[in-house]
């Protein structure tokens, strides 16, 4: 399935680097922690995107996995890695993890 990524759920570290930890869509009703998103591209079994509110142009959210350290999500358009999820609001309480 093709989803659509319109909102994220960042740490709230003390004092560390803030990450993001589920992302969802509120009008599909769906959000999911990170690494359920990861188990997900990793098996092919979804696909996610963001779409840039002033253009519309796609960014598909790919696995980066730097040594060392954990996996996270990122999204890729035009052959470069950008930052397109961070811009994204926040998710609603309550939307459904």
């Amino acid at each position: 399935m093709d989803c659509q990524i319109t909102c994220i759920t960042k740490s709230n570290p003390r004092g560390g680097h803030e990450h993001i930890t589920h992302a969802g869509n509120p009008a599909a009703n769906w959000m999911w922690t990170v690494p359920q998103i990861i188990a997900s591209i990793d098996a092919g079994t979804n696909t996610f995107y963001v779409r840039d509110p002033n253009t519309g142009k796609r960014a598909n959210v790919g696995v980066v996995r730097p040594a060392g350290h954990r996996p996270y999500i990122r999204t890729y358009a035009d052959g470069v890695w950008n930052d397109n999820l961070l811009s994204l609001n926040s998710c609603p309480l309550g939307l459904a993890a």
